[in-house]
Parts: C-alpha cells; structure tokens; sequence
C-alpha cells in the first residue's frame, strides 16, 4: 500500500514532529518502529527539523540530536538525558534554534517555537499578526526559563506585571534599573528577584529584547531612517542598533530592512 505521506516528506523544507506518547519504547532508548524510520528516511538532507515537547524522542531516537543542543519538557528531561546520553539537553529553557534542528520544550513552548520560525523566515510584523490571530503573546525569547515547580504568587505581594506594561510605552527613554524599581515600588533587590521569578530573564535581558522587537517592527513597517528607528526603540545611535542586531540576528538593521520591509521601501534603497 503507498504511504501518501511519502511525497510530502520527500518535498518538505520543513518537518514538524508533534508531541506524541505513542512510542512508549523510546522512553528507554529503543528503536523507532519500522514506519517511522521509513519515513525519517524519506527526509532530505538539510531539511529543517522542528519537534514539539516528546517530539524530541523521535529525532534522538533516529540519532538526528546526536552531539546537537535541544531541549524537551522538563518533566522528562532526566528521562531524556539517560536515554539519549548523545543529546546536549537543556530542560531550562523554552526551545532551542540549532540551525536546520529545533526542538522546544512543552506544547505551550512549541507555539513559541513556531512564532520564531515566522519571525525568522518573514519578520516581526508577520510573527506578530499570527500571534495576534492565534491570541497568543507575540515573544517569548527561547533562552526564557521553563517554569518549573513555582508556587503561585500570593496575591498580596507586589508583581512586576505594571511596570513591564509601562516600560514598553517607554521603550524609547532610558529605563535604568532604579527607575524600574521606583515605578514597581519595590527595592532594588527586590524587584530584580521579583522579575527574574516572574519573566525567566534579567530586567536587562527582557528589555534588551522588548526594544529589538520594536526595532525590527519598525525597520519593517516604516520609512523611519536607522538613526530614528534606533532612537524610538531606546537604543540611542545607530551605532549601537546595528551592533545589538548583530549579536542578535547576525545581520546589522540596514541588512534586516533589506530582507523583511516592503518592496517600496527596498526599491528606494533606504541605507543605515
């Protein structure tokens, strides 16, 4: 009997392998069934490789995360790490880009994971209409932590939830770490310990990130020139734009406009 699944693996340039718990075997390292890994084998070569959650197993298991970085749900990472000793798991973190293989952590996770594959095949603005449509949070950075056996916040105590709203209205004026503090009422201690617990990164992290979203939406969207995109987004200079976007995306704002604006714009030949 044709396996009509057949053509579409061999045509794919992406292939995504979902949660699945019905290959209770590969739980301790043993072999795919004889379906599966006749169609693993149907993939091409540098095909781009995407599991959600469990997902994961079915790569490790045909050896495709072997000596790569990836990750899968913290409930099974121990589980994962014995089997697939090859792995290089990270349980900490919501997924995991490794170039033509990616893998994210729980199903939740794997929306994450799928926004960025938009946003790196597409952009910003794209990734975040899908989000919008999905109602889904627009970005959640996959180093951000894996929430993992946190109680509740008590009500009673202060969070960090306002002062996150108002610093992306004020993304474009310097917000040091005292002026975050000042707007939470908290101490300085206090409120970094507060939202680390909260959002899985630094408040240093979260708005370098949160203004790299911006920059790129406006690199994309507008006919802003560099000096003013990086201005609104907080980053000061053109200068100092162009070097968080290569640390980010290997690719300086100029370069990025290029790729991901409208063709209008790319046709006037808009440089940095």
């Amino acid at each position: 009997m044709a396996d009509p699944a057949g053509p579409a693996l061999a045509a794919a340039d992406t292939v995504v392998v979902p949660p699945t718990h019905a290959m209770p075997e590969l739980g301790r390292g043993g072999p795919l069934p004889p379906e599966v890994t006749a169609a693993v084998a149907r993939i091409r070569p540098g095909t781009r490789l995407v599991s959600i959650c469990s997902g994961s197993y079915v790569l490790a298991a045909a050896g495709l995360l072997d000596g790569r970085p990836a990750t899968t749900h913290w409930n099974l990472a121990p589980e994962f790490r014995r089997a697939y000793p090859a792995v290089k798991v990270d349980e900490e973190v919501l997924f995991v880009d490794d170039g033509d293989v990616l893998t994210s952590a729980g199903v939740a996770a794997g929306v994450d994971l799928c926004l960025h594959i938009i946003r790196r095949d597409h952009g910003a603005a794209v990734a975040n209409r899908t989000a919008r449509m999905c109602v889904v949070p627009p970005w959640r950075d996959g180093g951000q932590a894996q929430y993992i056996d946190r109680p509740v916040p008590d009500p009673t105590i202060a969070d960090t939830s306002a002062t996150r709203a108002w610093a992306l209205d004020h993304l474009g004026e310097p917000l040091p770490l005292g002026r975050l503090a000042e707007h939470a009422r908290m101490s300085l201690r206090s409120f970094t310990r507060r939202f680390r617990d909260e959002v899985g990164l630094t408040p240093v992290q979260w708005l370098t990130a949160q203004r790299l979203e911006l920059a790129k939406q406006l690199l994309e969207t507008t006919d802003l020139s560099i000096d003013l995109v990086a201005h609104r987004a907080g980053f000061g200079t053109a200068n100092s734009l162009r070097a968080h976007m290569r640390a980010a995306l290997g690719v300086s704002s100029a370069a990025y406009r290029r790729t991901f604006g409208t063709d209008d714009r790319v046709a006037a030949g808009i440089r940095s």
